[in-house]
């Protein structure tokens, strides 16, 4: 009986156990079961978290690139507005230089007109000068003549050939005359210099504007040559000892001068023929039309014009026929008329007898 008990409480025991055992299992597994759900629950947050963080950043991403794309249509349409104003501004600029352009065009040319009227006026005035000048020459040589005195006298030119008393006081009239003579022919010159040196202040402006550099070098130089001169006219003393023993033909005419104003006019031809000769060479060498009319040098012709025994019209006369000669042979660059000499060129002696030649008598 007791061990059919014991048996039962044993039984009973083992029941227990196996219940317990089974509510254990079934709490485990409901822990288990929980502990999944709740994984999956995470898992799933941790996704859902994950996602979302995607669509953030996706989002974000698309942000960034609609704001990228946003900045570079508005720096683009910057960049074609500078562009267009640029276009504009260059365009406006290109019109502003054309007007000017223009402007200076006109400007130029009418500058240029009017130095060509100053130059054909001023040339019409020295040659109405020249030809009033020669006249009044005429008429006073044709005076002396009936006189039987004068500049252009035939007749004595030393005191010591005068042996009648009167015509030794006529002899003596006629150096004072010759003395009044030189003093106008002085006056003359000066009238002519301050002219001219205007004019040369306009001429060289043309040349600045013409961007003749060799000839505006020339110019300088020539223009130099001048002053020099002008100062050692202002020392100059008139020298009552020098007679007019030498004579020259020229238009029909014989023309009376001393020694010294016979080497004068030969000067003023060789002084020609070196300033021509240069001044064709910088006009070649600025590719400008062969004009040697149209030099400043030709058209003043004063260049060592340096006492006042020859009328300044004489000098220059003479002056432009070695000017033309020169500059032929310098803008040909060949030696037609003349030859270098010593750095220098000259005219040649058959060429400058052709153009002036003394008797002396």
């Amino acid at each position: 009986m007791r061990e059919q008990q014991r048996q039962q409480q044993m039984q009973q025991q083992s029941q227990e156990r196996d219940r317990q055992r089974q509510w254990r299992d079934q709490q485990q597994q409901q822990q288990m079961q929980q502990q999944q759900s709740q994984e999956r629950e995470r898992q799933r947050a941790f996704r859902d978290q994950q996602r979302q963080q995607q669509m953030q950043q996706q989002q974000q991403e698309q942000d960034r690139d609609r704001q990228r794309r946003l900045r570079d249509q508005q720096q683009q349409q910057q960049m074609q507005q500078q562009q267009e104003q640029e276009r504009d501004r260059q365009r406006r600029w290109r019109e502003q230089q054309q007007i000017q352009q223009q402007q200076q065009v006109q400007q130029q040319q009418q500058q240029v007109q009017q130095t060509r009227d100053t130059q054909r006026d001023w040339r019409r005035q020295q040659q109405q000068r020249q030809d009033d000048e020669r006249k009044r020459q005429e008429q006073i040589r044709l005076q002396q003549q009936q006189q039987g005195q004068g500049h252009y006298n035939n007749g004595p030119t030393r005191a010591n050939d005068v042996r009648n008393p009167r015509d030794r006081d006529n002899w003596n009239n006629n150096r004072r005359d010759n003395g009044r003579r030189y003093q106008q022919w002085a006056d003359q010159y000066r009238r002519q210099r301050e002219q001219q040196d205007r004019y040369a202040r306009d001429w060289q402006r043309r040349l600045e504007r013409e961007r003749r550099r060799n000839q505006l070098q020339w110019q300088i130089r020539y223009l130099e040559r001048l002053r020099q001169d002008q100062l050692r006219l202002q020392a100059w003393n008139y020298n009552n000892y020098y007679d007019n023993d030498y004579r020259y033909y020229r238009d029909n005419n014989y023309y009376y001068t001393s020694s010294y104003g016979a080497q004068q006019l030969q000067r003023a031809v060789n002084a020609g023929y070196n300033e021509g000769y240069q001044a064709g060479q910088a006009d070649r060498q600025d590719g400008w039309d062969f004009n040697p009319e149209e030099s400043y040098g030709y058209q003043d012709a004063s260049y060592g014009y340096d006492s006042y025994y020859v009328e300044s019209s004489e000098y220059q006369y003479y002056f432009r026929e070695g000017f033309r000669r020169g500059y032929e042979d310098g803008y040909y660059s060949r030696n037609q008329y003349g030859r270098r000499q010593n750095g220098v060129v000259a005219l040649l002696a058959n060429v400058l007898e052709a153009i002036i030649r003394f008797d002396r008598y």
